[in-house]
């Protein structure tokens, strides 16, 4: 079971990345859907919440919130804040483990519409799971585990796929925090989110499938150097890049941001390691990257 802190970091990191996705999903579809499986009591609180908090962006569309979870005391506890939420949002409490959620997703109709999914998982990853909440080709999963999940969530349909294991003070251990997408723009929201967090609770992170376990300090200037090696390392495997491609490489092959990624190529860039297509200017998405020989 997650420790205190882990619980804290998963609440504040479910909070700010459903900040992200409700206004995006909600200008983009008339229905959507939010599924927490697994979310403890203060969790399942602070979601609804924060869908109470845009209810004037909820309006005139449909907004499904599933809760799968175990707690005797959540109706009593979600109570007052359901009574806060506008008549356009739907909330199902449904008692059970987060392995119930293909049927709880089948259930609410979400197919063909946004679904933002949170699973805390204690045990092992399913497939049927991973595949009710990549919902076809409109769902996002934050998910909680033991292990790495990356190749489950590609399997899944999931083609973005961004992971680390955060480390508490003294080096205790969280399992690893996976996020599967589509979107780059939410890739980058969920690592902002995962590095905003982590400074608040003092939490470091290293790449559950580095055999080094090198852990990466979450500070406002961290430092760059095995990002830079790897961006590096990625050049010469496969040639030239676009600078978007770099970026998107940092997000689901290292635990840095994707601002790091174009600081990274900079210091790279001005000690001749590599060459750009232009001359001048700051680093655009489309400019290619080549190393130098």
């Amino acid at each position: 079971m997650p420790t205190d802190r882990t619980t804290d970091f998963l609440r504040k990191l479910l909070v700010r990345q459903l900040t992200t996705w409700l206004p995006a999903a909600l200008h983009r579809s008339r229905r959507a859907t939010v599924a927490l499986a697994g979310a403890d009591a203060d969790s399942v609180e602070a979601a609804l919440r924060l869908v109470a908090a845009h209810g004037d962006q909820v309006r005139g569309r449909q907004l499904t919130v599933l809760v799968l979870a175990a707690a005797a005391d959540l109706p009593a506890r979600l109570g007052p804040i359901e009574a806060e939420l506008p008549a356009e949002v739907t909330v199902h409490l449904l008692p059970g483990d987060p392995y119930r959620l293909p049927v709880a997703v089948k259930a609410a109709g979400a197919a063909g519409a946004p679904l933002f999914t949170f699973v805390d998982l204690p045990g092992a990853v399913t497939p049927k799971l991973l595949a009710a909440a990549a919902n076809g080709r409109t769902g996002e999963l934050l998910l909680h585990t033991a292990d790495s999940a990356r190749d489950a969530l590609v399997s899944a349909g999931f083609p973005l796929v961004a992971e680390v294991a955060p480390v508490l003070p003294g080096g205790g251990a969280t399992g690893v925090i996976a996020f599967g997408s589509r979107s780059d723009r939410s890739l980058e929201a969920v690592r902002d989110a995962l590095w905003a967090v982590g400074a608040d609770l003092d939490v470091s992170f290293r790449d559950p499938l580095d055999p080094t376990g090198t852990t990466v300090d979450v500070v406002s200037e961290p430092d760059l150097e095995p990002l830079a090696h790897e961006l590096l390392a990625e050049l010469r495997r496969g040639g030239p890049r676009q600078v978007t491609e770099l970026r998107r490489h940092a997000l689901t092959a290292t635990v840095y941001r994707a601002g790091d990624a174009n600081r990274a190529l900079t210091t790279l860039l001005d000690a001749g390691t590599l060459s750009r297509s232009r001359e001048t200017g700051r680093l655009a998405g489309d400019e290619t990257i080549t190393a130098t020989p």
